[in-house]
């Protein structure tokens, strides 16, 4: 079985994390090969303009396969000399966080049950995050005496405030979809039945944009988040410089300037 399903239609990539009978954890090897490849063939394909990720079963994802974490699992992050662990994460699950930075398309989570510790982290990592009724949201890393090696510590504090962030890291709580709602970890809270078709309207409606300024827009997004507003200013100018010789762009302005 396949650890992480793709199917594309209409311009949207649907990425679904397959191991509903252990909660889609995203920290063994195979599940973090089989999702970077996931993703970069979405980002790749040219007809894919948004991609959508989302859990099988009745979770995101948990995050850590807790069963990896018993002494002497040879699948362990933990190695036998703790000098080579940082290399087991930088090989594995590190590999996510960094290519969500470069990837150029919208992600939108659609995250349908449990999303706790790792999992918390990979909807974090997603541009927009919509929630079912089920949904659950936890950075329980110090709840296992751990700390978020994937970047949980620099993603949450980015979406929710470094205050807020705080709170859910160093407790552990888990948070409700309405919580959520109200701290900003997500855009919307909808039914559990409607939760993917809500994603995919949102996604249509972001892919009957040009996706050359939707993915520009990501970039400066991206930018801004980190840094300071004169560099910003200046890649927005140069960037600009390029759209408003695109055709999309003519386009557009000679449709308005009809209406």
């Amino acid at each position: 079985m396949a650890h992480v399903l793709i199917s594309i239609h209409q311009h949207i990539a649907t990425l679904t994390l397959n191991q509903p009978e252990l909660h889609n954890p995203i920290s063994d090897r195979p599940t973090v090969d089989a999702l970077v490849t996931a993703l970069q063939a979405a980002d790749a394909n040219p007809e894919v303009r948004v991609i959508i990720l989302t859990g099988a079963g009745r979770s995101f994802s948990s995050g850590g396969n807790i069963k990896t974490m018993l002494p002497d699992n040879p699948d362990s992050l933990a190695a036998k000399d703790p000098v080579d662990t940082p290399v087991n994460y930088q090989q594995g699950i590190q590999r996510i966080p960094l290519l969500f930075e470069q990837l150029k398309k919208p992600v939108i989570a659609a995250v349908n049950g449990a999303a706790v510790g790792a999992g918390c982290d990979l909807a974090c990592m997603c541009d927009i995050r919509i929630a079912s009724t089920r949904a659950r949201f936890a950075e329980n890393f110090v709840k296992l005496g751990l700390i978020a090696g994937d970047g949980g510590t620099w993603l949450l504090q980015r979406i929710v405030g470094f205050s807020k962030a705080a709170e859910m890291a160093f407790t552990g709580d888990t948070l409700d979809a309405e919580t959520a709602l109200a701290c900003g970890l997500v855009s919307r809270v909808v039914p559990e039945e409607t939760l993917m078709d809500e994603a995919r309207t949102l996604a249509s409606r972001i892919a009957a944009n040009p996706p050359h300024a939707v993915q520009q827009t990501k970039r400066l997004l991206m930018q801004s988040r980190q840094g300071a507003l004169a560099p910003t200013l200046e890649t927005a100018a140069a960037i600009q410089a390029l759209m408003h010789t695109t055709d999309a762009h003519r386009d557009a302005v000679a449709a308005f300037s009809k209406r």
